[in-house]
């Protein structure tokens, strides 16, 4: 379920909770008053779902309804919806939702699915990226070598999950979302699940430094599991490591992607 597909649900949901009306018989609220769009986006905090929105809250204020009594039916109504794990109420009437695993795979599936053979470069061309991604940014130029640096974390992270992919190959296994009822539900496979999430969620809203921030923490997030990617020694890949090579190869998209937009070169080693 990519941000986008969520989004839809809970403004549907929106929907239904405001044409029912409030408790007792009063009037739905005016259908022009409701919010066009809804969004979210990461909680505020880790082991708060995976993700947030103040639906509620902007419901409440077209209704003139109470934001917490509107936060509770929005969470029963959303509860039910197919791909929701659970959804809690938090603070005024914010509400963090927590999609099921198989919600989870889905999204690996669709980022992994993409074709991103034409963004990878073979070579870089080190002063034109540091140029695009520092003016992006607007941080001072540089051109170190090393993950304090997050154009080369960025870049050096693309390249580990092309090198994780060439590793299975030799291997004799490939990526496979969800493989055995793989949840990704272990904390630094939720936590690279949401950074990729939030990636696809800001790269449509035209904010390059907003951009290179979340594909910084997604690169975090994938070289913090790139070490349990692949079966170490004699052991045989089981479908974990199916699983979170397509997670990898998911990562490794969005990075791309990413990239791409900021006219930096996403490349195939570093």
């Amino acid at each position: 379920m990519t941000p986008a597909q969520l989004s839809r649900t809970v403004l549907r949901a929106v929907r239904r909770v405001a044409d029912a009306g409030a408790p007792g018989g009063a009037a739905p609220g005016a259908p022009a008053a409701l919010p066009e769009r809804i969004t979210v986006g990461r909680p505020p905090r880790p082991g708060c779902g995976d993700y947030a929105t103040n639906a509620a809250l902007r419901l409440a204020a077209a209704t003139g309804r109470p934001a917490r009594s509107v936060a509770e039916e929005l969470r029963e109504a959303l509860v039910r919806e197919e791909g929701i794990a659970g959804v809690t109420v938090a603070g005024p009437g914010f509400l963090n939702i927590t999609v099921a695993g198989a919600a989870r795979a889905s999204l690996v599936a669709e980022l992994a699915g993409r074709d991103d053979e034409g963004l990878v470069a073979a070579s870089t061309d080190p002063a034109s990226d540091a140029r695009r991604w520092f003016g992006a940014t607007g941080g001072r130029v540089s051109y170190e070598q090393r993950e304090s640096n997050p154009l080369f974390l960025v870049q050096y992270a693309h390249a580990r999950a092309r090198a994780l992919l060439r590793g299975a190959r030799d291997l004799g296994f490939g990526p496979e979302a969800g493989a055995g009822g793989h949840a990704y539900g272990d904390p630094r496979e939720l936590a690279l699940v949401g950074a990729l999430a939030e990636c696809e969620r800001i790269a449509g809203l035209d904010d390059p430094g907003r951009l290179a921030r979340a594909l910084e923490e997604a690169a975090d997030a994938l070289l913090s599991i790139h070490g349990c990617v692949l079966p170490v020694g004699e052991r045989k890949p089981e479908a974990a490591h199916r699983a979170r090579l397509a997670l990898a190869q998911a990562a490794g998209a969005v990075l791309a992607g990413g990239l791409s937009r900021l006219g930096v070169t996403a490349p195939a080693h570093v």
